[in-house]
């Protein structure tokens, strides 16, 4: 039976590209210059906290990590923002978390949609993932339009993998 899975994975190499430019954007532009501005990746890539002395310091180096992100096509979907928190010596920082897989909650909305839209393909969740099965491709290649159309109301990071006859 044909099928694909919807899944939510960030290139991780591509994510450290893109920190290690921040940071050296950071260190070399004028602007952040005595500003203390870090970006930096947990060693277990679920998390970038940017640090800087000011809340504008921080959004301004959150921004050039954005633009590197952007560029390296990591979408900004998988991002979860924290709050910006004070540190000590005048020091603030916002932590950002990484999406890795699809939570339990944004497939049960992909499912519920695929049911709403009365197309002749069956969702199944399995872990961090979620497989779409039916009779043909165009009811498959139909969902995959859905579920890209739907993208930004979701606001979940998507691919579609595994496209099987």
């Amino acid at each position: 039976m044909p099928s694909f899975d919807v899944v939510s994975k960030i290139d991780l190499a591509e994510l450290d590209n893109a920190v290690n430019q921040t940071k050296k954007e950071l260190s070399t532009r004028y602007d952040f210059q005595g500003t203390h501005a870090d970006v930096v990746l947990a060693p277990d890539h679920t998390a970038i906290t940017v640090k800087a002395n000011s809340e504008d310091r921080v959004q301004a180096a959150k921004e050039v990590l954005l633009a590197k992100l952007a560029k390296r096509n990591i979408s900004l979907f998988a991002l979860e923002y924290g709050d910006i928190e004070k540190t000590g010596l005048h020091n603030v920082k916002q932590t950002i978390k990484l999406q890795q897989g699809i939570p339990v909650d944004k497939s049960k909305e992909l499912v519920k949609l695929l049911k709403e839209s009365k197309m002749k393909v069956q969702g199944s969740i399995q872990a961090d993932q979620l497989r779409v099965t039916g009779k043909n491709r165009d009811d498959l290649q139909a969902a995959i339009a859905l579920f890209r159309k739907e993208q930004d109301r979701l606001k979940l990071d998507m691919q579609f993998t595994n496209f099987r006859d």
